[in-house]
């Protein structure tokens, strides 16, 4: 899966020279808790957030009238506090990539780009509803995760099993397990009991955990 698929397309925007309080008001009326910077040009130049606002904002404890705080903030431009040159991805970059560039870096978002001109933006929602679908979160199931051997054919031979049985799998992923030598299934089924799938899986399971979902 690709970026392209999953960003949010054409993002609303903000400009190096407006006010603070224009972008958190631009913010709230667009449900965003960040903005992407466009300048003259509509080259990127930066990214300011819901919580940079926050921050730098005067705390409720200050002296200022609140007449004072909005005429601070209205004063304070988004160039001021804003992230400067983001790193950004293409629209066909893998989910994974910008899982990755997100976690290493510790980004909420990740403008993205075609030939230098911003088309969309993912953030770490989008990627968490993504996680959540993977999951088969909206169809009620049986969740199951089983640690196994890693070795050939474990997973055929569980989807022959299932198919036998009459049970389709909703979702399937594999996690490092404790050892170089396991593996951890992470499976969604559907139209199955707890019983059946305990003895499809107990003979090649060292542990197993069963959950209605």
């Amino acid at each position: 899966m690709i970026i392209a698929e999953r960003m949010k397309k054409n993002p609303a925007t903000a400009s190096p020279n407006m006010s603070i309080s224009d972008a958190s008001a631009k913010m709230k009326a667009e449900k965003v808790h960040r903005l992407p910077v466009l300048d003259d040009q509509k080259h990127l130049v930066g990214v300011i957030s819901e919580k940079a606002i926050l921050l730098a904002a005067p705390s409720p404890a200050s002296t200022l009238s609140k007449y004072e705080m909005s005429d601070l903030l209205y004063r304070l431009k988004v160039k001021d506090i804003m992230i400067r040159n983001p790193l950004t991805i293409t629209p066909d970059t893998t989910i994974e990539e910008a899982v990755k560039l997100m976690v290493e870096n510790d980004l909420s978002c990740l403008p993205v780009m075609d030939n230098d001109y911003l088309c969309g933006i993912v953030s770490k929602s989008d990627l968490f509803k993504i996680l959540l679908e993977m999951l088969g979160d909206k169809h009620p199931g049986i969740r199951v995760e089983a640690l196994v051997d890693d070795k050939l054919g474990v997973v055929a031979s569980l989807s022959d099993q299932f198919t036998a049985a009459g049970i389709n799998i909703i979702s399937l992923g594999t996690l490092d397990g404790p050892t170089a030598q396991t593996r951890v299934l992470a499976l969604k089924l559907e139209n199955a009991t707890e019983s059946q799938v305990r003895q499809i899986m107990s003979p090649i399971s060292k542990s197993l955990d069963i959950r209605l979902v």
